[in-house]
């Protein structure tokens, strides 16, 4: 497939992606992946993270801090909602999210964890060398 831009265009993406330090396909091959994603999910958008890019809720957490929720409060939208302040449909958008792309949700969940047990770990190990235990 080969898609034409307009001039304006081709230099605002090789801007952008000059800036994120990509080739222009691959900032526009992002694009049209995320574009498609969110007309399909529209309370979604993708953020930039420490690590890589995430989906999520607009005006809301990351889609995986709102999945790691609902699924600790057994899948329930409105309980789920409720801890992170939001209302019930961003919750069920984050559900239905989750539902298209489980992977990488549950692959961002994983990788969240891992974060806070190795932090935690570090925090321990400081106070126990400190004596501060």
């Amino acid at each position: 497939m080969s898609i034409r831009l307009t001039d304006d265009g081709v230099a605002r993406l090789r801007g952008r992606a000059t800036a994120a330090g990509l080739p222009p396909t691959t900032l526009a091959q992002r694009y049209i992946e995320e574009g498609l994603r969110m007309d399909a999910h529209p309370l979604i958008h993708f953020d930039q993270g420490p690590v890589e890019r995430r989906a999520s809720l607009m005006g809301g957490p990351d889609v995986c801090e709102a999945v790691a929720v609902l699924l600790a409060n057994g899948g329930d939208v409105r309980e789920a909602a409720a801890v992170l302040a939001i209302s019930p449909r961003l919750m069920q958008a984050a559900a239905a999210y989750y539902g298209a792309f489980p992977d990488e949700i549950d692959a961002q969940m994983a990788a969240a964890e891992q974060a806070y047990d190795d932090g935690y770990a570090g925090w321990r190990a400081g106070r126990e060398a400190t004596g501060a235990a």
